[in-house]
């Protein structure tokens, strides 16, 4: 398939601008195919997020993903709220959420196909029903959806930002002032691939609300409200201004004794609109009682 790019069309991201003309597939798809280089722009490969011009000639070649790799198993998840549209999950820490490099079972989607049968398709053969995610070691507030208009409703709150992400994390020191705003973009760290960073000039813009909901001696419990979805945002902020969370030494925290297997940072609620209602859902999830541990401790 091949075409020119209209000239209306300038300004939008190539993945969007697929998405437009083949909506028959998921972007998801496309970004893949992208990827994979089977869309060339003027006869090479681009990134989805390449911006266009207007005058460009677009060929895509269809290929398929690899087949869906998750598969059923019975594992105990716990189900915070479900309607037709969508699922909301309290994802426990050390769950991954869905199939990836050295990750092929034991995922929340695992679980989530032998609880619930069927998910969105929308989110790619490897990530049924997936709008949004929580890393490893992070517990938490979860939503997924069960069909694809479900599925691109949801994605659509996000993307305009009015669903409300609200985290609880435990950091190192004493913060100074009641509250603040954290603005800095965050982009993958060139010299170690596994972490993001937010000391260089590029990146995409991401941020960060805090406010002090308890001081220690030696920490700090904030309540942290995301205005961006950017991966690691919360840990990468924290620790630019001088608070790793407790536990995440990928971020500078030393090792912690208190929590070897994870870190100290909880989804504790998300407010969305159903997509089958249209009605106001908000979904709470209780700390986990390792965190409830910890901050029972003394000292801290």
């Amino acid at each position: 398939m091949e075409w020119l790019v209209e000239a209306e069309a300038a300004g939008q991201r190539l993945d969007h601008h697929l998405q437009a003309r083949m909506p028959e597939y998921s972007r998801s798809r496309l970004q893949d195919w992208v990827k994979e280089g089977h869309v060339l722009l003027n006869g090479k490969a681009a990134k989805a997020s390449l911006l266009l011009k207007g005058g460009e000639r677009i060929a895509v070649t269809p290929a398929s993903l690899p087949p869906l790799r998750a598969e059923a198993e019975d594992l105990p998840i716990e189900v915070l709220y479900e309607d037709e549209a969508v699922i909301g999950i309290n994802k426990r820490a050390g769950m991954v959420v869905h199939a990836g490099a050295g990750n092929h079972s034991g995922t929340l989607v695992n679980a989530l196909l032998h609880r619930f049968g069927e998910l969105s398709g929308e989110g790619g053969d490897l990530r049924p029903g997936i709008v949004h995610r929580l890393d490893k070691e992070t517990s938490g507030v979860l939503v997924v959806a069960r069909t694809d208009a479900a599925h691109r409703n949801l994605a659509e709150q996000f993307q305009s930002r009015t669903v409300e992400k609200i985290y609880l994390a435990l950091v190192h020191g004493v913060v100074k002032g009641e509250a603040g705003t954290i603005e800095k973009p965050i982009t993958r760290d060139p010299v170690r691939r596994t972490r993001m960073t937010c000391k260089l000039s590029t990146g995409r813009h991401a941020l960060t609300y805090w406010k002090v909901l308890t001081r220690y001696s030696r920490h700090t419990l904030l309540e942290v409200k995301i205005g961006t979805g950017r991966t690691h945002q919360i840990r990468v902020h924290l620790s630019s201004i001088g608070h790793p969370i407790v536990g995440d030494p990928l971020y500078g925290a030393p090792v912690s004794k208190m929590l070897p297997e994870r870190f100290f940072l909880h989804a504790a609620r998300l407010t969305f609109a159903s997509p089958a209602t249209g009605e106001l859902v908000k979904l709470e999830a209780p700390l986990a009682a390792e965190l409830v541990a910890i901050i029972e401790a003394e000292p801290l």
